[in-house]
């Protein structure tokens, strides 16, 4: 196996750090042999057999004025989306609760903005904490946080706090001109500060390269801690957006990307985000043996399709697995 490039030889505790050429070289190996290795490194770190299921709520919806290419969310696209407003406090809670009786533990709600208003962030403390009541481990994505938000979030309950890198840096001006990474890395630095788990992956099949999706898991991979959560999306391609008609991802590699997030960051976990609709059975298997082991549970994420609750009971039951409780 080609082991990662260390920081310090001498310093034991430290966690290697991964060469973008370290990580490549994972995505080059044998399928058989990469898949052997990543299901090791899971083993020792969780049980093969349990997922964790978290449910993802759409709280505002549309009018975003970012341009990410992938996104039917955009003021800027023709998609169909229409721009609505902020979901009521009464109307998550019933979602929540219908999530938990459905067996998630975790409860993500997403807000359609570049960054929350101070009074739209009060809101959403309120709808943290009437969830996090409810016995569910809470995660919103809001966008860009100013500062002082991360910590009132983190006063309402907040678990988790997501905000992806989306792709490797070399890519990212190909997908998103309205804002950089380095202004994605300055919320995170935020939300560690403000002591709130991180939450944040990217999307692959939007047109990048093997080595881009190398550079995505090692820059992932040398956040300093890496993410406790690392959602790995699959693009789902909607009419309108720049990047539908993009050629498809083959769904082999999208499982190569699975293990190598697996390998690089053994103790996170590990999700199977947006794309599972038109994903088969098998192939949500061979992820499950390449490390993932969460999922976003429910009919549907922010706007696009996801597998139906019975479907992936189904599929459970079919491979053994078991919801984290």
């Amino acid at each position: 196996m080609s082991q990662p490039t260390m920081a310090s030889c001498r310093a034991e505790e430290r966690r290697p750090t991964w060469s973008v050429e370290a990580v490549n070289a994972l995505f080059e190996r044998p399928f058989n042999d990469l898949l052997f290795e990543a299901q090791r490194v899971h083993r020792q770190h969780f049980d093969p057999n349990q997922v964790q299921l978290s449910t993802l709520l759409s709280i505002k919806t549309g009018g975003c004025p970012e341009d990410c290419a992938y996104c039917p969310q955009s003021a800027r696209y023709s998609t169909g989306v229409a721009n609505e407003a902020l979901m009521s406090l009464e109307a998550v809670v019933a979602a929540a609760r219908a999530a938990k009786a459905r067996g998630a533990t975790r409860f993500c709600m997403g807000a359609a903005w570049r960054s929350p208003k101070a009074r739209d962030l009060e809101r959403v403390a309120e709808m943290v904490s009437a969830v996090k009541a409810l016995g569910l481990e809470t995660c919103v994505t809001l966008g860009m946080l100013k500062e002082g938000q991360a910590e009132r979030l983190r006063a309402a309950g907040l678990d988790y706090y997501n905000h992806n890198l989306d792709t490797d840096p070399a890519f990212y001006g190909r997908i998103i001109t309205t804002r950089t990474q380095a202004e994605r890395l300055e919320t995170l630095a935020r939300v560690r500060a403000a002591g709130i788990r991180v939450c944040c992956g990217g999307i692959v099949g939007m047109g990048e390269s093997r080595r881009h999706r190398a550079g995505l898991i090692a820059q992932l991979a040398n956040l300093d801690p890496y993410p406790e959560s690392v959602p790995i999306n699959h693009l789902v391609q909607v009419e309108g957006t720049p990047l539908f008609g993009t050629e498809a991802l083959d769904p082999l590699e999208f499982v190569r990307t699975i293990a190598c997030a697996r390998i690089t960051m053994p103790k996170a976990w590990v999700r199977l985000s947006a794309g599972r609709e038109a994903m088969p059975e098998p192939v949500q298997a061979l992820c499950f043996l390449a490390g993932a082991n969460s999922i976003f549970y429910g009919d549907k994420l922010l706007t696009t399709g996801n597998p139906r609750v019975e479907r992936d009971q189904a599929l459970f039951a079919k491979l053994g697995l078991k919801a984290v409780s």
